[in-house]
């Protein structure tokens, strides 16, 4: 697997704690430029740039500059995917809940 493609996973793009704290602080504003999200973080501005990017190649994060300042926005439709899977997990254990109850109740 080459490493354009993993950057393009929305599986490895959110895998970061970093970079899923700048999709929450994504989540919370309309959109936000480079440097108030460097603010948030104890690292340089290359290096939140390099997470955005990583972000930006998965269709995370839409940028757009605006003069000499990058803004950046939420774009979540690519999490879809993730809730999807997830939701299989969910129905599983679900199930296995229910039966666990039904066992407890016929034990009583």
């Amino acid at each position: 697997m080459s490493n354009k493609h993993q950057e393009r996973d929305v599986y490895v793009a959110i895998a970061d704690p970093t970079r899923r704290q700048l999709l929450n602080l994504l989540a919370k504003a309309d959109e936000l430029p480079l440097h108030e999200l460097t603010a948030q973080f104890e690292m340089g501005r290359t290096a939140v740039s390099k997470h955005l990017t990583i972000l930006k190649d998965a269709g995370l994060v839409i940028a757009r500059k605006e003069g000499r300042e990058t803004r950046y926005r939420l774009n979540a439709a690519p999490l879809k995917e993730i809730q999807d899977w997830v939701s299989i997990y969910e129905g599983f254990w679900k199930e296995r809940i229910s039966k666990l109850h039904l066992l407890l109740e016929e034990k009583k």
